[in-house]
């Protein structure tokens, strides 16, 4: 990211090779770079187990100074001396981290945590499926649920039904997206990522609270 100019982990060559990626750190987010610190920690700051999911934590002579002009994003972004990236991951025992999410992207329906990184990657496996975006929406019997968006490829089509039911198949049933709504095209910012707070503003408007 920009603000740790940009690298923060480095997978090492062998891990490319035939061999190495037999050992499956090359889905992997990499570890720390040379003269990096990463680490995974709660929300209280807290540096939690391996295998745990929490928030990526930077720091280095890499990281940014500040943004500018914006103190109070600053102090926020840069707690205790860390960049909070704002990636949901965990770290395995040889210190290499995996992504699941954008903590912010992250889903809490009835009080468990779904990211929506993997119900994307369950949609995107239907043979309809050419782009898809999955957010939380307000349920007032579980907090959250699911919501897909999804854009099919030229010349197919789905239902809804049929959506939901090859989620079923590969993640469990109370990660599954709960409605689906279909789009000619998603619409895109920055390194072609999907601008997901367009698709959280119709359902979060007028609400008291929004849980993610």
């Amino acid at each position: 990211m920009t603000e740790l100019s940009p690298p923060a982990t480095l997978n090492p060559a062998r891990y490319h090779l035939p061999e190495g990626r037999k050992a499956g750190k090359i889905r992997s987010g990499s570890r720390a770079n040379f003269g990096t610190e990463v680490r995974i920690v709660d929300a209280e700051d807290v540096e939690v187990p391996h295998g745990v999911v929490g928030e990526i934590a930077v720091r280095g002579p890499n990281v940014m100074l500040g943004y500018r002009n914006k103190p109070d994003l600053t102090a926020e972004a840069l707690r205790g001396g860390w960049m909070h990236t704002g990636d949901g991951a965990y770290m395995d025992d040889d210190g290499f981290i995996f992504i699941v999410d954008r903590m912010k992207d992250m889903i809490i329906t009835g009080g468990e945590n779904v990211y929506s990184a993997e119900v994307e990657n369950a949609l995107s496996q239907h043979a309809a499926v050419t782009m898809c975006a999955v957010i939380g929406i307000p349920s007032q019997d579980w907090g959250e649920t699911g919501h897909a968006v999804v854009v099919c490829k030229a010349g197919a089509s789905a239902t809804p039904k049929e959506i939901i039911a090859h989620g079923r198949t590969l993640i469990a049933g109370y990660k599954c997206s709960r409605s689906v709504e279909f789009r000619d095209a998603l619409r895109l910012f920055g390194a072609s990522k999907i601008l997901m707070t367009t698709f959280r503003k119709p359902f979060w408007d007028g609400q008291e609270r929004q849980i993610a």
